[in-house]
């Protein structure tokens, strides 16, 4: 959009639409950062949207490296990175004036919001913030992004709708409740 800040290293896939500073981010297709506010060091899932000045830390007030978290081992890890800011999963979205930690990890399907800095793993299929969070149950998730897909021309189909449920699956056991 007119007047974005777009710095090196900043991919932009298909169908996005990116306003606001940007800094060495990956957006996947379809999603969108249409509004003022800073994005650093950070990659973003398909179909994701981050609500009206969005904003992360991409650097640690201690310029230590940053620690992620690992699936793999079920634990926050060392990045080796001192730069470092919003891994989004497919689907998840935030809104105004939502702000991210250095390091933080959204999962598939996340409904982010409220004031005060979020922590650092967010699991898939959460839906809350500052105040806590609840389960984002999968008929909501099918109902938005049937609505996400049709403003876009798109059909919601079986397979989406069996990779969601797999993916809701496999992330229970992030999620309380």
């Amino acid at each position: 959009k007119i007047s974005a800040k777009i710095y090196e290293g900043t991919t932009i896939g298909p169908n996005c639409k990116v306003a606001g500073e940007v800094s060495n981010v990956v957006f996947f297709g379809f999603s969108n950062k249409s509004h003022e506010g800073f994005l650093g060091n950070s990659v973003i899932g398909e179909w994701c949207n981050l609500g009206a000045d969005t904003n992360n830390s991409n650097l640690k007030n201690t310029y230590d490296y940053v620690k992620l978290w690992d699936y793999s081992k079920q634990k926050f890890c060392s990045t080796d990175l001192q730069f470092c800011g919003l891994i989004m999963g497919d689907h998840s979205k935030s809104g105004i004036n939502t702000m991210f930690n250095t390091g933080t990890v959204v999962g598939v399907s996340a409904n982010v919001f409220g004031s005060g800095f979020l922590r650092n793993f967010i699991p898939s299929f959460s839906w809350g913030g500052f105040s806590g969070f609840s389960t984002y149950k999968l008929p909501k998730v099918f109902d938005v992004v049937k609505k996400v897909f049709a403003r876009r021309g798109y059909d919601f189909g079986q397979l989406d709708k069996d990779i969601l449920s797999h993916v809701y699956d496999m992330t229970k056991r992030y999620r309380k409740g």
